[in-house]
């Protein structure tokens, strides 16, 4: 890709990974890495459950080919990631593969993939097993019998206001990701939503083209209703992460993510409750400064 297609551009993957889901007293128990690009450069953040690392690239070092994205060292694709980062800071090394992928049926954008937006969103699983193990700072993480979440995201900028939540670490076999946030579009802005609540196999979506209502948007809440459903959900917060976010094409703003925190989350249709799950490993994201706190 020229310099001149990439001015103004941004893209990133988000890679999760979670083990000893059923104990939340076993220390360092969550790990994501984000691996992606601007046109200032490109980078990987890597997140624990207590820490957050940038590690900066040029845009050379930066190659995708053949569904594999490659940034020095370490590789990234649907099939696993190999990690290999040495910095003062951060010394991490190993590899995890992931079988059984669940992608949503579909783009989760819509129909608002055919027009220019601000940022687009992807999912590429929400629910998958983890193999393999990595060392980080001399300490060993087995992810063996982990679960993994991917998703992407592509544009200009991140929204002025948004929130998002995700989680796959409950007793049954469930996955969840909501994101309520200020969208420009042509001119006009407007409060948009895109959910997936993946139930035992089954996809449960609720998104503003497909008529969902925003009942509730405020920090730690969201609460959704599209026709018979209706999806709530409540976020302990926990202090975050303090990463770099793109702004224009650049990386020149800054969130905070929290990797893991309590949350609960129930789905219902009509009065039949679907599911009823609290989970301590949520991922969390509010970045509502300056916004409306309920869009309804």
């Amino acid at each position: 890709m020229g310099n001149s297609a990439m001015r103004g551009h941004f893209e990133g993957w988000y890679y999760k990974h979670q083990t000893k889901i059923s104990n939340a007293n076993d220390g360092i128990r969550s790990f994501a890495v984000i691996p992606g690009k601007a046109s200032d450069g490109a980078i990987i953040f890597v997140v624990t459950d207590d820490k957050s690392y940038n590690i900066p690239f040029s845009l050379p070092e930066y190659q995708k080919r053949d569904g594999e994205l490659r940034i020095g060292g370490n590789t990234f694709s649907s099939a696993g990631i190999s990690l290999d980062i040495q910095t003062p800071e951060l010394s991490l090394t190993g590899k995890l593969t992931y079988t059984n992928l669940s992608p949503i049926r579909g783009d989760i954008m819509g129909p608002f993939r055919f027009f220019p937006m601000e940022c687009r969103h992807g999912i590429i699983s929400m629910n998958h097993s983890l193999q393999g193990e990595v060392i980080l700072n001399d300490e060993m993480l087995n992810f063996g019998g982990g679960k993994g979440y991917i998703e992407s995201d592509s544009g200009r900028s991140f929204p002025t206001g948004y929130t998002w939540v995700q989680c796959n670490a409950f007793d049954e076999d469930c996955s969840i990701m909501a994101s309520v946030a200020r969208i420009p579009f042509y001119g006009l802005r407007f409060w948009g939503c895109i959910c997936v609540v993946w139930l035992n196999g089954k996809e449960y979506r609720l998104a503003t083209y497909k008529g969902v209502k925003i009942i509730r948007c405020e920090r730690g809440i969201i609460e959704l209703k599209q026709a018979k459903y209706r999806l709530s959900i409540s976020v302990d917060e926990r202090a975050g992460h303090k990463l770099p976010a793109p702004q224009s094409g650049k990386m020149s703003r800054f969130i905070k993510e929290t990797l893991s925190c309590p949350a609960h989350f129930r789905l219902m249709e009509g009065d039949k409750c679907l599911f009823d799950g609290k989970s301590d490993f949520a991922s969390y994201e509010y970045m509502m400064d300056g916004q409306r706190k309920n869009p309804a």
